[in-house]
């Protein structure tokens, strides 16, 4: 963490955010949790609650998150029940202090959805279809875009050349994740992919009471497949999980078209997940929070037991039955 963003004291989080919105605030500071970013509850003298996030730096150019902000606001401008960034007094949903970009968000709580009927999962579907529909209509040049090409490769490489593992362990590992992109190019042949919200698991979803749900925290946002903000909501596995697949495409499929090809990359995408979030640790474990959080992180012992889950998920995906058949009524 630079020293930058270690000298971010209560007082200059108050001046930053009274410099870009021309507003006065109490003193109130409250930390949130973020392990990236740094997040606080406000409160203006109007007595409204904000949530400010100032951005961990050279994590997101400007750019890239000004393609996450327009993607809210999109959002918002249909109706779709998301948490946009307030415009500040520049014009912008951005403001800066010091390098440290820095947004506002009203404050919005709810509980984490409960999925106990056949209408939640529709209802579940029927959002992440609206979601899309909005996704489909610009491109965010500036996103990261989910594709073996350009995200699975080069961590690939970056964890086996960043000295993370012995040669016994290296070779391992090189074997199976090599094995899951061969597995994975060919799915992505003619698969469009559009602005997704990229990490849509039931926790990132709210029901709040005489509203209805709320999507939040698009932080990872990508330009990927549409599948990918499909297969974090289910309780399992594909294959044990048709029922709910079918469910929840009836309700997404009320506001726009699903691909079935897609249906067979579900387990592949879970296996790339695996390898992102690896590469994801490895840019941290320089940190003492992360040290401290993951102490065997990088040993023998770790990464034998990453490569066994990647070992089983590649087993997983290689006895699928619609990835053999490529596609068909399986599901």
């Amino acid at each position: 963490m630079s020293g930058v963003f270690d000298s971010l004291t209560p007082e200059r989080i108050l001046e930053a955010v009274e410099d870009e919105t021309g507003q006065s605030f109490t003193g109130l500071t409250t930390p949130l949790p973020s392990y990236i970013n740094r997040v606080y509850e406000l409160e203006n003298y109007a007595g409204e609650r904000l949530i400010a996030k100032f951005y961990r730096p050279g994590r997101w150019s400007r750019a890239a998150l000004e393609d996450e902000h327009r993607f809210l606001l999109d959002c918002a401008a249909t109706e779709i029940p998301v948490v946009a960034p307030v415009i500040l007094e520049n014009g912008s949903s951005i403001g800066k202090w010091e390098e440290i970009h820095f947004t506002l968000f009203p404050k919005r709580s709810g509980r984490e959805m409960m999925l106990q009927s056949d209408e939640g999962w529709r209802r579940l579907g029927s959002l992440i279809g609206r979601m899309h529909a909005v996704g489909l209509e610009r491109d965010a040049e500036h996103r990261l875009v989910m594709h073996p090409e350009t995200t699975t490769i080069p961590e690939r490489d970056q964890l086996l050349d960043g000295g993370w593992m012995s040669d016994h362990i290296s070779a391992s590992f090189r074997c199976v994740v090599d094995r899951i992109i061969e597995i994975a190019l060919p799915l992505f042949d003619e698969v469009f992919l559009h602005r997704i919200h990229g990490d849509c698991h039931r926790a990132n979803i709210l029901e709040r009471p005489d509203e209805g749900l709320m999507m939040i925290d698009f932080d990872d946002m990508v330009m990927g497949p549409a599948v990918q903000d499909l297969w974090l909501l289910l309780p399992g596995y594909a294959h044990e999980c048709r029922r709910e697949i079918d469910l929840i495409l009836e309700g997404y499929e009320s506001f726009v078209d699903f691909d079935d090809r897609q249906l067979r990359m579900m387990e592949v995408l879970r296996a790339m997940r695996m390898v992102y979030f690896l590469s994801w640790c490895s840019t941290q474990a320089g940190d003492y929070r992360f040290q401290t959080l993951f102490p065997d992180w990088g040993s023998d012992h770790f990464w034998q037991r990453e490569i066994a889950d990647l070992q089983k998920q590649l087993h997983i995906i290689e006895q699928d039955s619609y990835w053999k058949a490529g596609g068909g009524n399986e599901y």
